[in-house]
């Protein structure tokens, strides 16, 4: 009996050994592989109860947002009969972003941030609840519209980098791509379903629930603030300690203006390199709704059933784009680079496209490269400045896009005139891939050199050392200076595997 139990007990540890083994292997236990895959998980913010709580309130936000914009256009063109006039008014909302978005990032860099954010989230729900009383009253009149579409756009420039920023304090570091993705699904949802809620609010009740509901939806966001709690790991890199809703801001700022904000920009190289990158796209590349529409209905001899085909597929690719840009973690400006470049070469074969079908196998991917892209450069822009810099690089950033948001269209629209909607696409592909690959190999040649530099001895810049032929001293200079200046100088940095990295964030 005794050596049967021990033959029977013998092969008792080996489950203990192989079950660990093969949890790791299903990606189930606590092993190295399946905690990497967990923190590349393309939803892994949402192991976060804020974040949770904040992008639910902002899909309600999101989906009221759509709701308003539907009302104000259809009440537009009802008070005007005017299509002219409607895009005014989109226009005129618009503009302060263009004209002081410098100041409303300063405004966020300045004051707290979440008492901003349910400032202007409560400031959004004020003016949305006005309008749905002068509709039901009677008393909206055109440039009343016009004057509340201003202010809300005002409100705005204060209201995008506060709850931008906010959203990225509720995560650590290594989520904010996730965080970055998930708000872009998000605001997709919201679009579609606001705008399929406007019809039927709008239908049931008129334009004016359409504003109370939006104006519901700003109060829904702004109750939720106060009770949501930056997240201790938020930032590594710099991020003031929390601070309690509602108290002041940290001291001893240096710089708290809008010009030093642009000032900022302007000597970030990552910085200046990730707006041209995005200008060239957003008005060369991105205007599908405009292109697409030409070469769909034109060459393609397509109908708007096809075109609507086009802009389903897009749809569908932007949100698979934005699951994927969730798995990101630390994005560089080279691969926006590198994926503004892919964009760039599909959208010339979307333009060389000899049939319907193809092109709708060409713009899946597109719309997939273009929402990884937008994602990790959104990624950049928000982790690269030190944190009391950040709400002045988001307002320099609203008002460079709000810019070349204006520009866009009516440049291209004239650049289709003269070379038809292949030859836009074609032509457009050619300049931003062009662009990419040559500032890809300036900055290749600037390394390069300023890693010679640095093996030499030779400060990057600087003039040669006086010395003679050979390396001798020349007259006048004792010989041990130049071993001791070598001795002194500090080691080569190591090169980061991404380049853009060579200018390393401010403390």
């Amino acid at each position: 009996m005794a050596s049967s139990t021990s033959l029977t007990s013998a092969p008792a540890p080996a489950p203990r050994r192989v079950a660990p083994a093969v949890r790791r292997l299903l990606g189930r236990g606590p092993g190295r592989r399946a905690a990497a895959e967990e923190n590349r998980a393309p939803w892994r913010a949402l192991r976060h109860r804020d974040m949770r709580l904040w992008s639910a309130a902002n899909l309600v936000s999101n989906a009221g947002t759509w709701m308003q914009l539907t009302a104000q256009n259809l009440l537009m063109l009802q008070l005007t009969g005017s299509a002219a006039v409607t895009g005014l008014s989109l226009s005129v909302q618009a503009a302060p972003g263009l004209l002081l978005g410098l100041i409303g990032g300063a405004a966020v860099d300045a004051w707290p941030r979440r008492l901003t954010a349910a400032a202007s989230q409560a400031l959004l729900a004020l003016v949305g609840l006005l309008t749905a009383a002068l509709v039901v009253t009677g008393h909206l009149t055109v440039p009343a519209l016009m004057a509340l579409a201003a202010v809300t756009g005002l409100i705005a420039t204060v209201d995008g980098p506060a709850c931008s920023l906010l959203g990225n304090d509720l995560v650590p570091v290594e989520d904010v791509p996730s965080s970055i993705a998930l708000g872009s699904v998000v605001s997709n949802v919201g679009r579609v379903g606001g705008t399929a809620l406007a019809g039927v609010v709008i239908g049931w009740w008129g334009p004016g629930a359409a504003y109370a509901a939006n104006g519901l939806s700003f109060l829904a966001v702004a109750a939720v603030i106060p009770f949501l709690r930056p997240h201790p790991a938020a930032d590594q890199h710099g991020r003031p300690a929390a601070r309690s809703f509602g108290s002041a801001a940290a001291p001893a700022r240096r710089g708290t203006g809008a010009r030093d904000g642009l000032a900022f920009f302007l000597r970030r190289p990552r910085l200046v390199a990730l707006a041209v990158i995005t200008a060239l796209s957003g008005v060369f590349g991105r205007n599908y709704g405009l292109t697409l529409a030409v070469l769909v209905t034109g060459p393609l001899a397509g109908g708007a059933g096809a075109f609507g085909t086009v802009s389903t597929v897009l749809a569908v690719g932007g949100v698979a784009g934005a699951v994927l840009a969730g798995r990101l973690r630390r994005p560089s400006v080279r691969l926006v680079g590198a994926l503004a470049a892919a964009g760039a070469v599909l959208q010339i074969a979307a333009g060389l496209s000899p049939r319907l079908w193809v092109l709708l196998l060409i713009v899946a991917p597109m719309a997939v490269v273009e929402s990884v892209s937008d994602t990790a450069g959104t990624t950049v822009l928000q982790t690269d400045p030190p944190a009391h810099m950040r709400g002045r690089v988001l307002g320099v950033w609203r008002t460079a896009s709000t810019g070349w948001s204006l520009i866009g269209p009516p440049l291209l629209g004239l650049l289709m005139q003269l070379a038809g909607a292949r030859g836009a696409l074609v032509a457009g592909g050619v300049l931003i891939a062009g662009a990419v690959g040559g500032g890809a190999v300036l900055r290749e040649r600037r390394t390069r050199r300023a890693q010679e530099a640095r093996t030499s001895g030779v400060p990057a810049g600087a003039g040669p050392e006086p010395a003679g032929p050979a390396g001798v001293p020349a007259p006048g200079l004792p010989a041990r200076n130049l071993p001791a200046q070598r001795s002194a100088a500090p080691r080569p940095a190591p090169v980061h595997e991404n380049a853009d990295t060579a200018c390393a964030p401010a403390a």
